[in-house]
């Protein structure tokens, strides 16, 4: 099967890799023009189990346990193992997350337990009745490393690397690039990321819903005593640690539907994860003279998170993408479900689902 990926990200990378296991070869396409605007460049990594929706908590857990499993992963992505709090506000279900609960314990045997206030002494300010799951068996990676490294054994294992923009793909499965080259294709993967959206459109295929936000960061100096990777519900509010006595923090953006090319830094929101840093973690002097607020954008989909979508009914060519914000934690088991679906031709997912 001719099988050509464009997008030389983490979705695409993992596929790739993915793809080799299973016998295939396929071409990947890689441009450097904005790589450091993209997700895999620029994301801050978390990995947990938890979801409170279980369909992504089992997706979560099993990648994270393959990679927990694999001295190779684990060495490739430069993962670093810590504890993960997400804390949840009042009205949560407890029965729905003592199931999630449940499920984790298949996967990641005593991972993961659940604790109330006023247990939560990293956190000020919670509002009266807030829960946590806190996971043992948690971290983060370097999505860049490890997109880096799959690409190297993909290679070793028969894939070819074309760095060359692509400038067209057509409906039956031809890829043109700027070269003037073009590629008759069995499958096409659109793994593009936050350029999805504008390709589908200038190559005249359906947006099926595909959204682009930019996702935004702080690296700062201080760091909350004995606290690992989090994010709280309540707030927004987001972190990790980021090297000796450094800390990433980040807040959601509302800003959809920007170009990957030209972002700009959101200083309002950089101000406004400083004042939650001080209110939630007691940091009051954080970030410091010689913070960097990192700014990338990333592609939404309306469900399913990231997964093999066909652009139109009949066509090979597809799109994998459309995070839900952290598709990291999902990237290596959604990689090995896209290149099963890919070998055995059940792409059952269509634009807009």
């Amino acid at each position: 099967m001719r099988t050509a990926i464009v997008g030389g990200g983490l979705a695409g990378a993992v596929l790739a890799w993915r793809l080799t296991e299973l016998g295939l070869t396929p071409t990947v396409f890689i441009s450097e023009q904005g790589r450091s605007a993209d997700a895999t460049q620029a994301s801050g990594g978390l990995l947990r189990g938890f979801e409170t929706d279980p369909a992504a908590a089992r997706a979560a857990a099993e990648s994270l346990a393959e990679l927990r499993g694999s001295p190779l992963l684990r060495g490739w992505a430069g993962y670093r193992e810590l504890d993960s709090t997400m804390v949840l506000p009042p009205d949560t279900d407890r029965s729905a997350v003592t199931a999630v609960l449940r499920l984790l314990d298949e996967l990641l045997p005593g991972s993961a337990e659940l604790r109330e206030l006023p247990d939560l002494k990293a956190f000020l300010g919670l509002p009266p009745g807030a829960v946590a799951v806190v996971e043992q068996q948690a971290g983060y990676l370097s999505p860049a490393a490890l997109r880096d490294a799959l690409l190297e054994q993909a290679v070793r294992a028969g894939a070819v690397l074309r760095p060359e923009p692509v400038v067209r793909v057509l409906p039956e499965g031809t890829v043109r690039t700027a070269a003037g080259t073009g590629l008759d294709c069995d499958t096409v993967v659109l793994a593009t990321g936050p350029w999805t959206p504008a390709l589908l459109a200038a190559w005249g295929f359906p947006g099926g819903g595909l959204r682009v936000k930019q996702i935004q960061y702080t690296l700062g100096r201080g760091a909350p005593p004995g606290l690992g990777a989090f994010v709280d519900e309540t707030s927004g509010l987001y972190g990790r640690p980021a090297g000796p006595g450094r800390f990433l923090l980040g807040l959601p953006t509302d800003r959809w539907g920007v170009d990957p090319a030209a972002l700009r830094t959101d200083t309002e929101l950089a101000q406004r994860v400083a004042g939650c840093a001080e209110a939630r973690l007691g940091l009051d002097s954080w970030p410091g003279p010689d913070a960097v607020t990192v700014a990338a954008a990333d592609c939404y989909a309306p469900s399913g998170g990231l997964r093999l979508r066909a652009c139109l009914p009949g066509s090979p060519v597809l799109t994998f993408t459309g995070g839900t914000g952290g598709a990291a934690k999902y990237a290596l088991g959604a990689g090995r479900s896209a290149a099963a679906a890919l070998i055995s031709g059940e792409i059952l997912t269509e634009m807009g689902s």
